[in-house]
């Protein structure tokens, strides 16, 4: 399909960017909650709350703004995917609820903790699985059958496959953050952890691409056809290049510590940059493949697209508030690098 320059591909970029902020920093912050079991004892746990206590609220704004961009810009989209996922949404939005009122009330809570502690942790899981469900209906493609279906018809081995692998890419996330912002054995574990989280990931983004490639003709015609083709496959082999190096760094913040040396900073940030860039590199395959729709084999982003005087009416707005909401982040994290200092000795 041709590409057409205007209001339609603006809003559908940054659509694809709000989805993406979200997927980077909520993605981290879901993971804390779905580690939460792997970590034992009440200061580790606090330390892991501690750690997203500053970002967690802010991170969510992305999910809300990306809700209002496909509601306003892209309305027949909406309503397509609001009937279609009404399950999975509503599953979500509830799991993030109930993490929300976990992070709260555990902190004030004394002989109730245990059960603040369960509650944080199964809504951070249901969360990200239900996103991976219905990234993984999305890549299965859609039609006309397929949106008429019931709430649990298109609950496929496939789109549970992608709901354990985003939960899987979200813990792998969170672990390299604790890299990061801890010491000790916290640190050394989240390493462990995420090596073992490395090789699932990318043995579930192997078997995902597999699988699309075999199953839809159109995206197989992109990735081997063209003259861009070669270009493309700069993607999986940089994909590859980023995991070894991920991999890598990981180990050497595990073998540091097991010397008692002390670890170059560098080595501690590094492998939360890298693992950004892993999701950053799958999200642009996914939408090179799925370009230039929102309902794959169903609904372009041209189509779903709003009458160009309600594009038009929205910009205000965005030029107003996409500046307030990065700065907002930035200075949610801002506040962070402060105090992280004067809870994370003894880690």
């Amino acid at each position: 399909m041709e590409l057409q320059f205007g209001l339609p591909l603006f809003y559908f970029l940054l659509l694809g960017f709000a989805i993406l902020m979200y997927v980077l920093l909520d993605g981290f912050d879901l993971g804390i909650g779905i580690l939460y079991p792997w970590f034992n004892t009440d200061a580790e746990h606090d330390h892991l709350m501690r750690s997203i206590s500053h970002v967690w609220d802010g991170n969510e704004t992305w999910l809300v703004f990306g809700g209002v961009i496909l509601f306003g810009a892209f309305p027949l989209a909406y309503s397509s995917i609001a009937s279609l996922f009404y399950l999975p949404i509503m599953l979500m939005l509830i799991g993030l609820i109930f993490r929300g009122v976990a992070f709260e009330y555990r902190f004030k809570s004394t002989t109730s903790k245990q059960w603040w502690n369960r509650a944080f942790a199964i809504g951070s899981s249901l969360a990200a699985f239900c996103q991976g469900l219905m990234l993984g209906v999305l890549v299965q493609g859609t039609d006309n059958n397929t949106l008429m279906m019931s709430s649990l018809q298109w609950l496929s081995p496939f789109s549970v496959f992608t709901g354990i692998a985003v939960m899987a890419g979200y813990a792998l996330l969170a672990c390299t953050y604790l890299t990061m912002k801890s010491r000790g054995a916290i640190q050394q574990k989240a390493a462990r952890y995420g090596q073992r989280l490395l090789l699932f990931v990318m043995l579930a983004m192997l078997l995902v691409s597999l699988w699309t490639l075999w199953a839809q003709p159109e995206i197989r015609q992109r990735w081997f056809g063209g003259s861009y083709a070669l270009g493309l496959f700069l993607l999986p082999l940089s994909a590859i290049l980023t995991a070894r190096l991920l991999f890598r760094d990981l180990g050497r913040v595990q073998r540091q510590f097991a010397a008692e040396a002390d670890i170059n900073a560098r080595h501690e940030s590094r492998p939360f940059w890298l693992a950004a860039s892993l999701f950053l590199l799958a999200f642009t395959g996914l939408v090179v493949g799925l370009f230039p729709y929102l309902l794959p084999r169903h609904l372009t982003f041209y189509q779903a697209a709003a009458p160009d005087n309600s594009l038009s009416f929205m910009l205000p707005g965005i030029i107003i508030f996409v500046p307030l909401i990065l700065a907002y982040t930035l200075w949610g994290y801002h506040i962070f690098r402060g105090k992280i200092e004067d809870y994370e000795e003894g880690y």
